[in-house]
């Protein structure tokens, strides 16, 4: 629980962070699309920072491999699709693009891994 709590925190933070550098660092210097592409990857990165304390939820009460798995295939996640995003906003190169579908098909699997676990949970 602690390690999701961590990680989710931290991340959060950076998603944060770099937010508001897109907000007020990207402005006069990259063209209105490479913004909006930066700033996809911040919305991504934050849900996905959030999604973290959820993990860190379920690994209190129901610890095991399919939370864990969860939790890192949303670290990959965000290093890939908002990692990237962040690439081609910051440069403007496509060099990564094919990057960024790997990093939503973890987001997905983050998911449905979330999802099973939580079935898992014993009826209230």
């Amino acid at each position: 629980m602690k390690l999701w709590l961590t990680i989710g925190a931290l991340s959060g933070f950076l998603a944060v962070a770099l937010g508001a550098f897109g907000s007020h660092g990207l402005a006069h210097r990259v063209p209105p699309e490479q913004i909006t592409t930066f700033e996809i990857g911040v919305r991504y990165h934050m849900y996905h920072a959030l999604a973290l304390f959820a993990v860190a939820w379920l690994a209190s009460r129901e610890p095991g491999a399919l939370v864990s798995t969860a939790g890192w295939t949303f670290v990959a996640g965000i290093v890939l699709f908002s990692g990237s995003l962040y690439f081609l906003g910051l440069t403007g190169s496509k060099a990564l693009v094919l990057v960024t579908p790997l990093g939503g098909v973890a987001f997905l699997i983050g998911w449905l891994c979330l999802f099973a676990a939580g079935l898992k949970l014993p009826s209230a």
